[in-house]
């Protein structure tokens, strides 16, 4: 029986299949973009035929498939969402555009606001009105309610969006909206704020309700195309699917919530990450995922990744839990250009159609792929394991005329677009680290991505980090990592109370309540749960909170508002190098993750090869001049081998460069673990 991890990207459909003993076998196609199932079923035909399985018989024998989609993300990033109406209390239809009073880029003052995912003439104000603490001020009555859903009506919209003021507090107005949208528009998606993101903070709340409400019927429809082809195809298993908060949930829940999926890919990769700190025995790690369109980056510290509640997609602000992952425009598609005599690489990128020239699929601009095919580094002949010839000579056509726009060679050009590209990824991984007061040298690059080999050792030099582990399976760590994710569900409540006049009885009930709730959330999963706890506190003065674990608290402890109380002050410490034992502390918002744990993801050591390892091959590439270096296989390189740089290791989805200096060690489980001095002159 088989586990199988899905992630679509930009460029290439990724794809890994676990069986009960630990094998893993990957597969890639090319991605889809005008229909991303296609592109999934036809990574399923070729991982069949990896297995010596057709597709039905490969389907039959799967147990579980975990799925990560861009189609929320890119649904958003190209305005290509549903037809949405606000329904919102009288008054505040404008909360929307007004947002937090602040422009991005405050000190431009001809920069225009963003266009809003909803139009005015499409945000309706309601008469109702509750206050802060939940009561009604003004009630919804069935004549306004009835205006507003026939307004609604008239709009012909596919979905709308329900925010009322102060509904985090009481949900009532927001559920007979709902049940009154219901039945009078049974094919328009509802998305209530009272269920997407009950807390405290307007601005946020209205956000990320519409952005659910926007990529809900296209997320909604592509499982639901997903589905019927997968039952077609044989498969009578549940899909999962990767959510931004690093877990997995159900396609109802999915399609209920929509917006929990706008990283739904990416986060596989840090689940993948997080794995991987306990195999390699290393818990500070900086992921890097250079993909076709984009480089992925996160920091784990102590083996787990953080957490963020605010995080900007495009134009819309997302405040549902999701992975703290920076994302760049940099990856193996992303095309180089000159503006102002400068050479600049992404972040646009080619995708998959037309591709990178080499692809010879009509592509004409020069790439970071077209360039390391003109530096020798990437095999023509023998890309995705022979599958796929790239055509060179496109590839240094297109270097070619990069090159006389900057009055260079072609090798020349690639060379730079190589050095922009890096620039650019190391400046990533600082904004990660060292802008967050964390030092990278001390810290384990982890490399993945189909790209990623080619360029995370100069990346490492750049920033003086001296451990590079790149996974045999680095091409597809997102999809596999999809497999170690757990079933989870993040909930969140506005408390706002002083901490002083909060009940100790009063807490307790709000986060036993929400782990109740959680538990209902996973429809009697049979396996092992667990409940995590945290606060989002801050001083009485302060505007912005942090959030504080409480796991290990005694629940029915009398002082358990002290025991929080503390755990706060000593965090405030961590995180800012004081506290202050006078000032009020004030209780925001209740957090309670409730997870249902699947079945470890097994990861099996490289079984020793039993055929004699052939001689490397050999070939021409371009370090500071044109040499000749060994091309190892990488699959069957045996553990405890050790090779030193310059050399190149190429498996069917991917190749590994290292340079002069450098050293490779394969692990017990295939991966390499490459040693990376520091630059002649730097200190540690």
């Amino acid at each position: 029986m088989y586990r199988i991890g899905i992630d679509i990207g930009g460029t290439f459909t990724d794809i890994a299949a676990v069986d009960e003993n630990g094998r893993v076998v990957i597969a890639k196609s090319s991605s889809t973009p005008a229909d991303p199932s296609e592109g999934l079923l036809e990574g399923l035909r070729v991982l069949a035929g990896e297995l010596g399985l057709d597709r039905a018989e490969l389907l039959a024998r799967t147990e579980r498939i975990v799925h990560g989609t861009t189609v929320a993300t890119n649904a958003l990033l190209e305005s290509k969402g549903a037809k949405v109406a606000l329904l919102t209390t009288e008054g505040h239809r404008d909360v929307i555009e007004m947002r937090e009073g602040m422009k991005e880029d405050r000190y431009n003052v001809r920069m225009a606001p963003p266009v809003p995912l909803v139009p005015r003439h499409r945000r309706i104000g309601v008469k109702e009105r509750l206050r802060s603490d939940g009561s009604v001020g003004t009630a919804l009555t069935a004549e306004s309610l009835k205006d507003a859903v026939e307004q609604v009506a008239d709009l012909g919209v596919d979905a709308v969006a329900v925010c009322y003021l102060h509904s985090y507090r009481n949900a009532e107005h927001e559920a007979v909206t709902g049940d009154a949208l219901a039945a009078a528009l049974p094919d328009t998606y509802v998305s209530l704020s009272s269920e997407v993101l009950p807390q405290i903070k307007e601005y946020e709340r209205v956000w990320t309700t519409v952005v659910n409400a926007y990529v809900g019927p296209v997320l909604s429809s592509y499982l639901s195309r997903l589905s019927a082809k997968l039952l077609d195809a044989g498969y009578s298993g549940e899909v999962m699917i990767m959510h931004s908060h690093g877990g997995v949930a159900t396609i109802a829940e999915s399609s209920r919530l929509a917006a929990g999926a706008v990283l739904s890919g990416p986060a596989g990769g840090i689940a993948a990450a997080t794995h991987i700190a306990r195999l390699i025995g290393e818990g500070d790690l900086i992921t890097f995922d250079m993909g076709g369109t984009s480089t992925d980056i996160a920091l784990l510290q102590g083996g787990e990744a953080q957490l963020t509640g605010e995080k900007q997609v495009g134009i819309a602000k997302v405040s549902l839990p999701t992975l703290d992952i920076h994302t760049l425009g940099a990856g193996g598609g992303s095309m180089a250009r000159v503006a102002g005599a400068i050479l600049h690489v992404g972040p646009e990128s080619a995708g998959a159609a037309p591709g990178p020239a080499c692809y010879g699929r009509g592509g004409t601009v020069a790439t970071v792929t077209d360039a390391n095919v003109v530096l020798g580094y990437l095999g023509a002949e023998r890309f995705l394991g022979g599958r796929m010839a790239l055509d060179s000579a496109a590839a240094e056509a297109a270097l070619e005329r990069l090159g006389a726009e900057l009055g260079t060679s072609a090798v020349t050009a690639a060379e730079g677009v190589a050095k922009v590209v890096n620039t650019t990824m190391a400046e990533g991984i600082r904004i990660v680290s060292v802008r967050r007061g964390v030092d990278p040298r001390r810290f384990a690059l982890v490399s993945f991505g189909g790209a990623a080999g080619l360029h995370v050792t100069e990346v490492a030099r750049l920033l003086e980090i001296r451990r590079v582990v790149v996974p045999n399976v680095a091409s597809v760590l997102s999809a596999w990592g999809m497999l170690a994710s757990d079933l989870r569900h993040e909930l969140v409540r506005s408390h706002v109370g002083e901490a002083s006049t909060t009940s100790a009885a009063g807490l307790r009930e709000v986060l036993l309540r929400m782990e109740e709730e959680g538990r209902a959330r996973l429809d009697g999963f049979p396996g092992t749960v667990e409940v995590r706890r945290a606060l989002d506190m801050r001083y009485g003065e302060q505007i912005f909170e942090i959030t504080v674990p409480v796991d290990g608290v005694d629940l029915d402890a009398a002082d358990l508002v002290e025991q929080v109380v503390a755990r706060f002050h000593k965090r405030h410490e961590d995180l800012y190098s004081y506290h202050a034992d006078g000032q009020e502390v004030v209780i925001v918002n209740a957090r309670t993750t409730v997870i249902g744990k699947l079945p470890e993801l097994q990861a099996a050591p490289l079984q020793p090869s039993t055929a004699e390892v052939a001689e490397p091959g050999s070939r021409r590439v371009h370090l500071d001049g044109w040499i000749d270096v060994p091309v190892h296989a990488l699959d069957v390189l045996p553990p405890g081998s050790s090779i030193a740089g310059p050399a190149l290791f190429e498996s069917p989805t991917t190749t590994v460069l290292i340079r002069a200096g450098e050293t490779a060690t394969v692990t017990p489980h295939g991966w390499l673990d490459i040693d990376v001095p520091l630059r002649a002159g730097a200190e540690r």
